[in-house]
This record gives structure tokens, C-alpha cells and sequence, in this order.
């Protein structure tokens, strides 16, 4: 056989292919190779059977597959800085957010950008989320919340797709906040969110997933299921933003709903963690949320996986919680804060991350799968947490060509 690619000299490629324990189911391959043919992984093991156009020398790093970041709100406008700086002198993101701050600032900002803007503004998000090894990432609007800006929000997530080597997935996430028009009205919004933004969502593909906040701050568990529900008539996938500031049952409705995810999880309850337990929802945690929010807890992730929920991660990149590209102290954050393995954290932004996004064929290495992986300098998946919060991304590649 010829490949396109041939990448040799690793200390071991991580599969992410296994069955079992999370150690098992990284399934390596020791001082294995990986060839690959027209976009995809046609060869993994020891001696590759045949030549190739292109060598490339892992140098004794691993090799593993391309990170899927299931979380991010990387597109916006304006600058929350201030917001950061009041966190500092103890403010909580609550009482900012009761002051006029938080969602609602970046709404203002995000409405009065054009396409172009945001779209320039989100591209030097994505290189930095691929300089982290990210080749596939969720976006999610919300920040536009009237009917024009949030379209405008997911055709920008749409061109920014085709305008860099990420692999973007949208979200439509309306009901992220009640808009300043309906505080009077939020029935009217929901009214409105489900009667005529998500029919033109869904006729214009925009979004494969539908989310909701579910928070004192903004949306109840009757509103989260009537738009849910309509969404998902229309073929979006319920997604779920809950039990982040306050225990209010949100993982129970998550799973009672058959959503693909339930995210953030800090306050979730052992009833929550049981519902989990028993559906095929996905757990979402945003360990760099919780520590730039100076929220506490952390999610439990320990319990969760002893439970047998599939954890993933996210760096929930966004202007308000989260600001930050970094996946590697959002790997490293979570084996100290929320319990996680370094191999559960591996996971998190692999297989997990993909099973997130209802993508089979990502977050893994195996024959006739996307050749989307990540060559690293260190020798082992462990070394990634280990570092804290550092980047240790040799190489990037993306449906075979080398990205980075």
C-alpha cells in the first residue's frame, strides 16, 4: 500500500478504540505508525506495509486523535474585563449578571457587530483552539438573542467552518438568556424562539443541536422542554445547560429528554448522577468555568464516572466564565479538581468529547476513520495534565494534511 502520510517514531499511538477501564479503552499501540490515505487512517500498527509520499517523525512523542472541544462559545463581541476584575474584589457572577452585566453585556456587543466583525474576531479563537490540538468544535450562539442576531451568529459559526482547518458543529442557543425586550414578555420569547426561529434554523441547517439554560437567571424546566421538544420535531438535538449556580434538577431533565449532553454539573444531585447513570446522555464539564467564575464546587466527576456516566470536557471558551482557549488546564483541572484520571481526562477530549456531539467516527484512531489526530512532544497521554496547563502539540493533522 502507498499513503499519502506516514507518521513513525512515536513512543505510542493512543487509539482511544478500547473496552473496559479508561486505560483499556485508550487501547495504544507501543511504538506504533499511522498511515494515511485520501483523509483517512488506513494503516495503524508497528511496520507499515508499504511507502508513502510524506514521512513525518513523531521523535519519540505519542500520538493520538485530534481533540473535539464540545463546548465553546467562540463567537462574540466586546470585552467583559471589568466583569473579571469585580470577580476579583468578590462579586459573584450572579450578582454582576442581577447588575446588568454577564450575557447581557455580550449581547449588546455581539448585536451591534457585523458578520465581518465577528467573524474576524472568532478566527484567532479557533487558531489558538487548534495550536491546543482541536480539529472538531461545537460553537454555540446566544449571544444575539433577537431573530436576526442569532442567525446572523450561527451563519458566521457556518462561514468560519470554511474559512479555517476546525471542523465546526452548531448550536442554537436562544434561550441562553431573556432578552432585554422580553423581561416584561419571557413567554413571549420562548413564543418566538419555538414558532420562528428554530423552523428557519433548521430550514436553513444551521444548527445540528439545540440547547437551553436552565437557571434561576434564565429559563425553568417547563420552557427548556417546550423549545426542546419543537426543536427536536424539527430534527435539533436537545442539549442542556444545568445545574451550574444552583441544584434545580436540570440533569434529571436532561436525561428524561434523551439529550445528547447535560453541561456544567456543579451542583447536580445523586439523583441526577442516577438519571445520567441510566440514559445515554453525556456529562459536559467545564472545570476552567467553575475556576474563572470563582464558583464552587467543582462538578463531581469522580462520581459520576464511578456512576458509569461518559464524562467529557470542554473549555467553554466564552467572554463572561470562561476565557480561554486552554485546553490542557481544563485536562489538568479536571484530575484536580472534579477527580478525573489522567486517562478519563484523555477521554474527555476524545472519544467522550465526540460521543458528545454524536460523532462516532472522532475522538478516535482506527482504519477508515477521519485522519484527524494530533502528534504530541511528550511521551505519554499523562505528561498532558501532568504539565499543567501547558501545550505540548507538536503537530496538527486534519483530514490528512498537516494543519499546524
Amino acid at each position: 500500500m502507498h499513503f499519502d502520510l506516514l507518521i513513525h517514531g512515536a513512543s505510542e499511538v493512543v487509539t482511544c478504540t478500547g473496552a473496559g477501564s479508561a486505560e483499556q479503552m485508550l487501547a495504544p499501540v507501543p511504538r506504533g505508525c499511522v498511515g494515511i490515505k485520501d483523509g483517512r487512517v488506513a494503516f495503524i500498527g508497528a511496520e507499515p506495509p508499504g511507502s508513502a509520499t510524506r514521512e513525518l517523525d513523531a521523535r519519540g512523542g505519542f500520538v493520538g486523535p485530534g481533540f473535539v472541544d464540545c463546548h465553546t462559545h467562540v463567537v462574540f463581541a466586546g470585552d467583559r474585563s471589568d466583569e473579571f476584575e469585580l470577580r476579583c474584589q468578590g462579586r459573584t457572577y450572579l450578582e454582576i449578571a442581577a447588575a446588568g452585566g454577564g450575557i447581557a453585556r455580550s449581547v449588546n456587543a455581539t448585536r451591534a457587530a457585523s458578520e465581518e466583525t465577528l467573524l474576524r474576531l472568532a478566527l484567532p479563537r479557533l487558531e489558538r483552539l487548534l495550536r491546543h490540538g482541536v480539529t472538531t468544535a461545537e460553537v454555540k450562539s446566544g449571544y444575539g438573542l433577537d431573530l436576526e442576531s442569532e442567525l446572523r451568529m450561527l451563519r458566521v459559526i457556518r462561514a468560519l467552518g470554511d474559512a479555517q482547518p476546525v471542523r465546526l458543529v452548531g448550536t442554537v442557543l436562544a434561550l441562553h438568556a431573556v432578552p432585554p425586550e422580553f423581561k416584561a414578555d419571557r413567554a413571549g420569547w420562548v413564543r418566538l424562539v419555538i414558532d420562528e426561529l428554530l423552523p428557519r434554523v433548521a430550514a436553513e441547517g444551521l444548527a445540528r443541536f439545540n440547547d437551553v439554560f436552565v437557571e434561576q437567571t434564565a429559563f425553568t424546566h417547563d420552557e427548556a422542554r417546550a423549545a426542546l421538544e419543537a426543536g427536536a420535531r424539527l430534527g435539533l438535538r436537545p442539549r442542556l445547560h444545568v445545574d451550574q449556580m444552583t441544584a434545580n434538577g436540570g440533569a434529571e431533565l436532561a436525561a428524561s429528554l434523551g439529550a445528547a449532553t447535560a453541561d456544567h454539573l456543579e451542583q447536580i444531585s445523586p439523583a441526577g448522577i442516577a438519571a445520567l447513570a441510566a440514559s445515554n446522555t453525556v456529562a459536559v464539564l467545564a472545570p476552567t468555568s467553575t475556576l474563572f467564575a470563582r464558583a464552587r464546587p467543582f462538578a463531581p466527576g469522580r462520581a459520576l464516572r464511578d456512576a458509569g456516566v461518559r464524562v467529557a470536557l470542554c473549555t467553554n471558551c466564552n467572554p463572561g466564565s470562561s476565557h480561554s482557549e486552554n485546553v490542557f488546564l481544563s485536562m489538568g483541572l479536571a484530575c484536580v479538581e472534579n477527580g478525573l484520571t489522567p486517562a478519563e481526562a484523555y477521554l474527555g477530549f476524545t472519544r467522550f468529547g465526540a460521543d458528545a456531539l454524536l460523532e462516532p467516527t472522532l475522538g478516535r484512531l482506527q482504519p477508515g476513520a477521519p485522519a484527524d489526530l494530533v502528534v504530541f512532544g511528550a511521551e505519554s497521554y499523562r505528561a498532558l495534565p501532568y504539565h499543567f496547563a501547558m501545550n505540548d502539540v507538536a503537530h496538527v493533522i486534519k483530514g490528512g494534511a498537516l494543519v499546524f
